[in-house]
């Protein structure tokens, strides 16, 4: 479904397809699916999500923040904002999305139970050389000029912080939107009531949390991680389903990276 949605936007898609062993299921098929805007960029803004729920032996964890919501989120993006990203087909730094799989342990949280999808993608792109025109080879992975990870998104009053010191710029240009769009008022009351909340904190905080984008930040990718501090409390629980989803809070966040993507790109909007 994925891969046909943004084939049908327009996008360039791929699937990275590989296999991998995990604890309690032997050798599992796992598929990350790229897309990209211009399959011949140079550089990319980067967002990225999973698509993959945890499995349960009673099968009833739906994942809607984590990370249904995210998915939804880069896709509603990427069709919401279509006219305006149609003049990065053709420049050099460009945009894409990455939909990882099997982010979630199978059986205990570990370097070897988890972020399989990711794992995969950034060894494989790290040793992929590529040469530019007169330049020194460049790997897949130097193509990435910021990647934006988000997860467990959706539940109402999420706070954030800025996690690394390399991207706090970017941090402050997702504060900054929110600030300009509160000033306008432009945000939809949250499920709390509370219109004059904020989202991004002016802090930082220590970046231990582990997700997908682990493999990366350890290869030198510059990295933005969307994931609220605490954790929403139905985290990893049957109850993170549609009821648990602040409709108004994701629409606030859906502006909030719109604009985002346009100062980045300095696009005409």
């Amino acid at each position: 479904y994925i891969k046909n949605y943004m084939d049908n936007l327009g996008w360039s898609t791929e699937v990275d397809e590989f296999k991998a062993t995990t604890p309690n299921l032997g050798r599992l098929p796992f598929r990350n699916i790229i897309a990209k805007l211009n399959g011949g960029a140079q550089r990319y803004l980067t967002l990225a999500c999973h698509y993959d729920s945890k499995y349960t032996r009673e099968g009833d964890f739906v994942g809607a923040t984590d990370s249904a919501v995210p998915c939804a989120q880069m896709m509603n993006l990427a069709a919401v904002m279509k006219t305006y990203l149609e003049p990065l087909k053709r420049t050099n730094l460009s945009f894409m999305f990455i939909f990882f799989d099997g982010e979630e342990a199978f059986q205990t949280w570990g370097p070897t139970d988890s972020i399989y999808g990711s794992r995969h993608l950034a060894k494989k792109w790290h040793e992929k050389i590529n040469t530019i025109g007169s330049e020194s080879d460049i790997t897949d992975l130097d193509k990435i000029d910021l990647l934006v990870l988000l997860d467990l998104l959706g539940a109402p009053d999420p706070k954030f912080y800025n996690y690394f010191d390399n991207t706090e710029k970017w941090y402050h240009q997702l504060m900054n939107a929110e600030k300009h769009l509160g000033n306008l008022n432009l945000f939809v009351n949250s499920s709390c009531n509370r219109p004059k909340q904020t989202y991004f904190q002016p802090y930082s905080i220590d970046g231990g949390v582990e997700d997908d984008h682990i493999p990366f930040v350890t290869r030198n990718v510059p990295i933005l991680h969307l994931i609220p501090s605490p954790f929403p409390k139905f985290w990893h629980t049957s109850k993170d389903n549609r009821k648990a989803i602040s409709i108004s809070t994701t629409e606030n966040l859906n502006k909030i990276l719109r604009i985002f993507v346009a100062s980045y790109f300095k696009l005409k909007v």
